[in-house]
């Protein structure tokens, strides 16, 4: 295998994301996989989503994965390289194929809706500790993982192992759970995923996921499931997201969304929160931020939606990513594109305000919002 760039000496920069990503077919219409006459190709991956929405916003992003020396392997690259991501540590594998999957344009939480994964065997499934670049992905100051990773093979659940030991230097760790019980066939991911969660610093996780892979019930008895991350960040559906850090308790309810798909929303979420968090805003901007972001993917079709911007109705452009200078010591933030305002002045609104707030597609267009973003 060989990589697609240099390998030695990389940028540190903003966030490292690590996991497969997939060329996902999404139907022309509604109905059965049997019936749609054709799909529309795009991109999947948890990982790779954050990675994406990240560098859109203006963060340094680099995404680390295998995909297969095949045309689906250049569309991953091609695509995600154009968000602005580092794209130099995927991995090319000739001997495997990069995964897809189909999908139906149901609502996934329907038994109507299908989804059929061509995965197994795929060149993510084969990445371990010894054939990823271990250097670049530690260079941010952000690692985020999931569980999928660690669901593809036992390779990949070794690799996690490893990135996620304690080790000086090691970068800030987030996992986001990504509890997917199909991709578990020997039922071992209860055990795997708790490890894992243990050993990051930050931890995504919802109420549903812990109660259906660990037994939880409610939000204090995730917390003491998972004492060691600093942040635990327990999200609760359309309720809202409860956090502990630093011996505090914080929830934030989430705001009334008009949902066009409801994909995305937790990747969304994740990078909303992650993208605050290293502009060191408050935590209840970092909850709101991601309530934002992840209304921004429910409110889009497809897994992955710009986030919140500042430009005018009809214009629609995704500004070039704002880079922070190779040279830029770590830890130093990215520059911060003034499109992110449109966000800001939605996540420092009054409790009442924020209470009142309703949205729906079209608003991350918006010019200007104060209480309430009507549905077009």
């Amino acid at each position: 295998m060989t990589a697609t760039g240099p390998r030695n000496a990389p940028d540190v920069v903003d966030v490292v994301a690590l996991g497969e990503s997939m060329v996902t077919f999404l139907p022309s219409r509604p109905g059965r996989l049997a019936d749609v006459p054709s799909f529309d190709r795009a991109i999947g991956g948890a990982e790779s989503n954050v990675a994406c929405v990240l560098a859109a916003a203006g963060h340094s992003a680099r995404w680390i994965s295998s995909v297969g020396a095949d045309g689906f392997g250049d569309h991953l690259v091609e695509t995600i390289g154009a968000y602005g991501v580092d794209v130099t540590a995927v991995r090319r594998d000739p001997a495997r194929p990069t995964g897809v999957y189909f999908r139906t344009a149901g609502d996934r939480a329907t038994d109507a809706h299908e989804v059929a994964y061509y995965r197994a065997g795929s060149a993510a499934s084969a990445m371990t500790a010894a054939n990823v670049d271990l250097t670049a992905a530690r260079a941010g100051r952000v690692l985020h993982l999931t569980g999928i990773t660690a669901a593809l093979s036992g390779e990949c659940r070794g690799l996690l192992h490893e990135l996620t030991a304690p080790r000086p230097g090691r970068p800030l760790v987030s996992f986001d759970v990504n509890h997917r019980p199909g991709l578990w066939p020997d039922g071992d991911d209860p055990r795997v995923l708790l490890e894992l969660a243990r050993g990051a610093d930050l931890v995504f996780v919802g109420a549903d996921e812990a109660e259906e892979a660990w037994g939880l019930h409610g939000t204090e008895a995730v917390r003491r499931a998972l004492p060691g991350p600093a942040t635990l960040v327990v999200k609760q559906g359309g309720h809202g997201v409860t956090v502990f850090d630093a011996g505090h308790v914080t929830f934030v309810p989430a705001p009334r969304v008009d949902v066009v798909a409801a994909v995305g929303a937790g990747d969304a979420f994740a990078a909303g929160f992650l993208s605050a968090t290293l502009r060191a805003l408050p935590m209840k901007a970092r909850l709101r931020h991601g309530h934002l972001w992840a209304a921004a993917a429910l409110t889009a079709p497809g897994d992955l939606a710009v986030p919140p911007s500042a430009t005018a109705p009809g214009d629609l452009a995704v500004p070039p990513p704002a880079r922070r200078p190779a040279t830029a010591p770590r830890g130093a933030a990215a520059p911060r594109p003034a499109w992110i305002a449109h966000a800001d002045r939605l996540a420092a609104l009054d409790d009442g305000a924020w209470g009142r707030l309703r949205l729906g597609p079209g608003w991350t267009q918006a010019a200007a919002a104060t209480e309430e973003v009507p549905t077009p």
